[in-house]
């Protein structure tokens, strides 16, 4: 049956994407190794492959490749600088409400599911209960979002 999903299938299912997002940043490490040209300790200006074998590149015409930025700008000055934290709390907002969205995105799909033809009384408290528990999330995020913008970023770490 197309509609009857088991709770072993949907643990399975995020058990194969928690694995493929998993593997897929690892396997092109492992790739990146392998086919990265490597430097040869004793001479520092030549690179090798090692799935090309006799490819060997002199890199001695370029001396600024060991540079900090090859960007064309010579670096100026202290790679240490001074940062102020504030100018993170756009990214943390978003992951913060990127968060929230997911969570009641599945209660969405869970008032679908129980509010749908043939739903029965204890579907409905299940709901209740279910998205009790999701509004007390939702508000403890939104209370942190608050005291954020209550504070205007002036949080000292």
């Amino acid at each position: 049956m197309v509609g009857d999903i088991s709770v072993t299938g949907t643990y399975l299912s995020m058990a194969l994407l928690t694995l493929i997002g998993i593997g897929m940043p690892l396997g092109a490490f492992v790739t990146q190794y392998f086919v990265m040209p490597k430097t040869d300790p004793s001479r520092p200006n030549i690179t090798r492959s090692w799935l090309m074998e006799g490819y060997e590149s002199d890199h001695s015409l370029y001396p600024r490749r060991l540079s900090t930025y090859e960007c064309g700008s010579e670096p100026v000055g202290d790679a240490m600088i001074q940062f102020h934290f504030q100018y993170y709390w756009y990214a943390i907002i978003f992951l913060v409400f990127d968060v929230a969205f997911m969570f009641l995105a599945l209660g969405g799909l869970l008032a679908a599911e129980n509010t749908g033809v043939g739903a029965s009384a204890a579907d409905l408290s299940s709901l209740e209960g279910s998205m009790l528990v999701l509004a007390t999330f939702f508000g403890i995020m939104v209370m942190g979002v608050w005291h954020v913008f209550r504070k205007r970023g002036r949080i000292y770490i």
